[in-house]
């Protein structure tokens, strides 16, 4: 892969005020950002981004679709089991992160009970997925597993921060966990059940193998299960 020609794009996805987007080159220095409005179609604005930042890669933080159907499978005490329940909701990247307590997930829901910034992801995965590689990104899964790693810095242009700094800082760590994935130093967890990964900017550290594979039609026992992730 040729990286002087590279950019890294992160994205803050909420409903509220808009998008913040940050774009970083191979150097890791902020060469743009702005804001993606998420009351209106979006098509023109990102067509403009991708087409004057060529071989993007993107980290979109928000899930990439809505589940099809209640899940299945669920992680507790080490184990997976069958749902016992109604709730249904999550997705298999979203248990291993919970599983490993790097963050806590906003477990993605069937369609009709998705929030309105799901929707607006949903569309953006869409958008961006015709111009080049995108990826699902966790901010809050980012700054934890990157706490005690003081080798990666950036340089930031702080002239798109005042309409909300901590959801731009959000966008910033979405386009470094790209960067750090791309270079080869970080991994992407979940997926076994078809419904994306999330990406992270170093390995799980005394990750639990077991629930990093989805158990498909292995059988599991359910006694004694009471509450799930």
């Amino acid at each position: 892969m040729n990286f002087s020609e590279n950019y890294f794009i992160g994205i803050d996805v909420q409903s509220n005020r808009g998008c913040p987007y940050a774009v970083f080159n191979k150097s890791l220095q902020m060469v743009d950002s702005g804001w993606i409005p998420s009351n209106t179609s979006n098509g023109d604005l990102i067509a403009d981004i991708c087409s004057k930042y060529p071989n993007s890669h993107v980290g979109l933080d928000c899930p990439r679709m809505p589940l099809p159907g209640l899940r299945e499978w669920y992680w507790r005490k080490g184990r997976w089991g069958k749902r016992i329940t109604e709730v249904g909701s999550g997705r298999h990247c979203e248990v291993v992160i919970k599983a490993h307590n790097i963050a806590n997930p906003q477990w993605t829901p069937i369609a009709d009970k998705a929030p309105d910034w799901m929707r607006i992801g949903f569309s953006l995965f869409k958008e961006f997925q015709s111009w080049g590689q995108v990826y699902e990104v966790f901010p809050s899964a980012s700054y934890k597993i990157l706490q005690n790693v003081p080798e990666i810095s950036c340089s930031l242009s702080f002239e798109n921060f005042r309409s909300g700094p901590k959801d731009m800082i959000d966008a910033v760590i979405s386009a470094v966990t790209v960067f750090e994935f791309i270079k080869g130093r970080g991994c992407e967890v979940g997926g076994g059940d078809g419904l994306g990964t999330i990406i992270l900017p170093r390995p799980i550290p005394n990750s639990k193998s077991e629930v990093l594979h989805w158990p498909g039609r292995k059988t599991v026992g359910k006694e004694g299960v009471h509450s799930w992730l």
